[in-house]
């Protein structure tokens, strides 16, 4: 491999020639060669974008020169055009203010620029890494910045979709179940009646409330840390800097992004992205309890529960033919375990704010990131693959109900010649009855023959327990 020699504050280091970044990138690939994770795309875009606008800002302030400043814009406008994030190699588990990959992107960015003008790559001249890339920035505002903007636009522009795709897919299922009566469950034992279409709204209104703290808390995300600078003060960065900047981001990202949050807090403090990976736990809960609910319901063929039928999408099992098995429901469960376990990593990374500055920001951002797309990914395929293709076993769910025993619950509320033949106590021992001699309640009432068969008809009436 052929190499050039670049620069630092620390001296010289050798770089691989056909790499855009230079010395302090490559020091840190040589001192945090720790795991296989890298920073999520939509963070490095959010990075180049905050780049980008920091460029146009301080060239509209006169902070740049033009000619350099426009080089630098060119210079992340191809990184985006190009897709070029093979050049942002480093580890997540780095400092924790993520210096390293600011500076990453600060050197690619200068040599591109370089490169651009026709200068030599590596030299620094005529645009240096620091002095004009990174101008009016430190790594502890842009880094937050970057995580902010990406995390905002995943949830906006992904997740709340993906969301509102499911919901409207339970919702037809909803209606289309109405009038499926079925058996209900509590302690996974039999209870008292339901429609299919309740229990479907039910998992609606899960979905929506957990839509509702999401939309809540990512609101806090769109206030930005850029112009803080390294403590929040803003020492080096022109007093408009940050709310041109910001605005070339809103307008990028389709996303009203402000400058009005206090910067102390945003540089030291996490808690937005806390509070959104809260919620988006508070997501995977609901979503676990509906896949569960969704495998155990369709359960069987036939020797399970039965109640539905889940679509055959692929093989399930390499030695028994035919068996299909419930595998966008188990996909589910392990990507709300994943989140589940990723809000306990952001909920520490969370508390590791030490005076001006919190050091868990890498891993914060690699958490965040990846608990928002594979929730996103998630939900839309077992939506498409599972939801979309339910049917109800309606003979199955007929057959259950009428041998439920909880049907002997409307009995005790239902009035013969102004009295109530079967109060609690009686209701029970009819119940147990059935149980010991292998009948339906509707078979001893009919063999007790204190009520006529209308009248057992109109007692054990599903609609009226329903409704």
């Amino acid at each position: 491999m052929e190499f050039r020699v670049e620069t630092d504050s620390m001296g010289e280091v050798k770089v691989p020639s056909n790499v855009l970044w230079g010395a302090q990138t490559q020091r840190s690939l040589m001192n945090f060669d720790i795991s296989n994770r890298k920073f999520p795309i939509p963070f490095l875009r959010a990075l180049i974008e905050t780049k980008r606008a920091c460029a146009l800002a301080n060239k509209e302030l006169g902070v740049l020169d033009p000619k350099i400043a426009d080089a630098i814009i060119k210079a992340t406008e191809t990184v985006l055009k190009d897709e070029m994030y093979d050049q942002f190699p480093l580890d997540i588990y780095q400092t924790g203010s993520g210096t390293q990959t600011n500076m990453n992107a600060n050197e690619v960015l200068s040599n591109l620029a370089i490169k651009i003008l026709g200068g030599e790559i590596g030299s620094k001249n005529p645009v240096h890494p620091n002095d004009h890339v990174n101008r009016g920035q430190s790594s502890n505002d842009v880094i937050p910045t970057a995580m902010y903007v990406s995390a905002t636009s995943e949830v906006v522009h992904r997740l709340i979709p993906a969301i509102n795709h499911m919901l409207v897919i339970l919702e037809s299922k909803a209606e289309e179940f109405k009038d499926v009566i079925k058996i209900g469950r509590t302690h996974l034992q039999d209870a008292v009646p339901c429609t299919l279409g309740q229990e479907f709204g039910g998992y609606a209104a899960q979905l929506k409330m957990s839509l509702t703290h999401i939309t809540e808390t990512y609101k806090h995300l769109m206030n930005l840390a850029l112009g803080g600078t390294a403590v929040g003060t803003g020492l080096n960065a022109h007093p408009e800097m940050a709310e041109k900047a910001i605005s070339i981001l809103a307008d990028r990202y389709e996303i009203p992004f402000s400058k009005n949050g206090n910067r102390f807090a945003l540089l030291a403090g996490k808690d937005a992205i806390v509070a959104t990976s809260g919620a988006l736990k508070t997501l995977s809960v609901a979503l676990i309890k509906i896949a569960n609910d969704i495998r155990f319901l369709g359960s069987g063929p036939r020797v399970g529960l039965g109640e539905l039928i889940i679509p055959a999408n692929e093989p399930g099992s390499s030695i028994m033919p035919g068996k299909v098995n419930p595998t966008q429901a188990e996909m589910l469960v392990q990507v709300g375990a994943q989140v589940i376990g990723n809000d306990t990593a952001i909920t520490h990374g969370g508390i590791q704010g030490y005076f001006e500055l919190n050091l868990m920001k890498p891993m914060l951002t690699s958490n965040i990131l990846e608990s928002i797309d594979i929730v996103t990914r998630g939900i839309i395929s077992f939506s498409d693959n599972c939801l979309k293709g339910l049917k109800a076993d309606t003979n199955r769910i007929d057959s259950l109900v009428e041998k439920s025993l909880m049907l002997v619950t409307a009995l005790t509320t239902y009035s013969k010649d102004g009295h109530i033949p079967y109060p609690y106590d009686k209701a029970a021992s009819i119940a147990k009855r059935a149980f010991r001699e292998g009948l339906t309640i509707r078979e001893v009432l009919r063999a007790d023959g204190i009520l006529t068969d209308s009248e057992i008809e109109e007692a054990l009436d599903l609609r009226r327990m329903v409704r």
